[in-house]
């Protein structure tokens, strides 16, 4: 059987020149289980969507070969793009976006697809906003629900959707089982702070709904590329949190910022969350 729980690294945690076979082979070589897939603004990464059937075969056989497969995707994408944009045509390419994205999941073999939780990002939030991301995200669901594939929010940095809690609200309007929360332990710390609120009360909130959990560390008022143990976030107290209500995938989520020992640090941060995890076990 071997653990109770899976943990991934996020792609970015590795130099973007790689091939994926090399990014395959780092990821195992560091003790990981799976990979999560970036699909975020940049022209890049959205050209995976339109991936060929060629291409699509050749990185599942790439997972087979070398024993880890690609598990979670983010889908950052929806920035640039996002469901509750006012313009029509950023609209349509959301949901064009969306609809790839699921596909991909489903030829990729992945599981989950994390949202970014926001209605929109470059544009000002108002109701008009938050009305136009609930109806397209009740299309998502419907397409996710038809090819099996889980869609969970991710807690952002931007008041829209920084708790569990406001995630939770989404979920509760949809009501399906598509639809869930991929919390940030950073991200819903840094909002905790910032209200005087409790961080363990705010995942219960999302109870029987929390698909998997991203594993970053955070300082208040800053959200990326904060090293492990130099930040804010109480990760023994927090994984324990998730564990004991269920949550078995983890994804470490930090970023490759030129060092020359970036394997070291993937192997390091793989042994310091599983060192947490294999109490629980």
């Amino acid at each position: 059987m071997g653990d109770s729980y899976t943990i991934g690294i996020y792609e970015k945690a590795m130099p973007g020149k790689l091939t994926w076979k090399e990014k395959l082979i780092a990821a195992k070589e560091a003790g990981y289980d799976y990979v999560e897939i970036s699909i975020d603004e940049t022209d890049e990464k959205l050209a995976r969507l339109d991936m060929t059937g060629e291409e699509r075969n050749e990185l599942v056989k790439l997972m087979q070969e070398n024993s880890i497969p690609i598990r979670t995707m983010c889908l950052s994408g929806h920035r640039k793009y996002p469901m509750g944009s006012k313009e029509a045509m950023t609209q349509k390419r959301s949901m064009e976006i969306m609809e790839k994205a699921i596909i991909l999941a489903d030829d990729l073999g992945i599981r989950i697809i994390q949202l970014a939780g926001y209605d929109v990002y470059y544009e000002e939030s108002d109701k008009e906003t938050k009305a136009i991301f609930l109806k397209n995200l009740r299309f998502a669901v419907e397409m996710a629900a038809k090819y099996g594939v889980l869609l969970a929010f991710e807690t952002m940095e931007t008041d829209f959707m920084n708790t569990v809690k406001k995630a939770m609200d989404y979920v509760s309007l949809v009501d399906s089982p598509y639809l869930l929360v991929y919390p940030d332990l950073g991200n819903i710390t840094n909002a905790a702070k910032e209200n005087r609120a409790d961080v363990k009360e705010d995942l219960e909130s999302g109870r029987g709904h929390i698909a998997a959990v991203h594993i970053k560390e955070t300082i208040p008022g800053k959200f990326r590329e904060i090293p492990f143990g130099r930040g804010h976030v109480d990760f023994p107290s927090l994984i324990e949190k998730c564990y004991l209500m269920g949550v078995r995938k983890y994804v470490t989520e930090f970023w490759y910022v030129g060092s020359d020992t970036w394997k070291e640090e993937l192997a390091e941060t793989n042994k310091r969350f599983r060192d947490i995890l294999n109490k629980f076990k």
